[in-house]
């Protein structure tokens, strides 16, 4: 059965010797793409669990759930990179696999989000604060697809497209750490999380934009 290869994210780490060594060392194992995509999923729910705990527990342990949590998600996106890799480069491909690819990042996206809102005590609205960057973040990835199913192009363009959104997400766990020093209160989480939601309200717009112009064109 011939698969039919959907449109791919632009990334440079795709083209890195390293990233190549890790997807052959998985496909000699037997590493199936959607389990990788499965894992990413308990890759975000453990640094959920982190963002959580934070309003919870004294200082130690929120360094070391920073941390943990820092790492987490970017174990969320290098799964994100190798279930790719494993289905295309290394001819793993199968037939359910848009399903694997797509609907565990939406569920890791809504996990991480919504969780460090949960992880905001600066005011009484963090939580609000992580739905509406949960809820955006999916939008961005709804409009990209909808392109794609009116065989138009799907867009990647940000300025928060998941790349983007987990990298803004990192360095606000990283610089959380710093934050504890002086009592922590969530103020770098929140802050990343209006961006998030700030750049993604400007990603859905710019892709809808997109889609429309060829839409017109046509």
């Amino acid at each position: 059965m011939i698969v039919e290869q959907r449109p791919r994210r632009p990334l440079r780490t795709r083209s890195r010797s390293t990233a190549a060594a890790l997807a052959r060392w998985l496909s000699d194992r037997q590493v199936e793409p959607n389990g990788v995509s499965l894992a990413s999923i308990a890759f975000a729910a453990g640094a959920a669990a982190c963002f959580a705990a934070l309003p919870h527990v004294g200082n130690w342990a929120q360094l070391g759930l920073l941390a943990a949590a820092a790492a987490l998600v970017q174990l969320r996106l290098l799964a994100n990179l190798m279930d790719g890799m494993l289905a295309i480069e290394a001819g793993r491909q199968t037939p359910t696999g848009p399903l694997f690819n797509e609907i565990p990042d939406r569920i890791a996206d809504v996990l991480l989000l919504l969780a460090a809102g949960y992880g905001v005590t600066w005011f009484s609205w963090g939580e609000a604060l992580g739905w509406s960057a949960a809820v955006a973040a999916v939008l961005t990835a709804y409009v990209r697809l909808l392109g794609g199913s009116l065989g138009l192009t799907e867009h990647f363009c940000g300025p928060m497209a998941k790349p983007h959104r987990m990298a803004v997400l990192t360095a606000a766990c990283l610089l959380s750490m710093i934050e504890v020093a002086f009592g922590y209160r969530g103020r770098v989480l929140a802050v990343a999380l209006a961006l998030i939601t700030a750049g993604s309200i400007v990603t859905v717009a710019r892709r809808t934009l997109r889609i429309r112009r060829e839409l017109s064109e046509q």
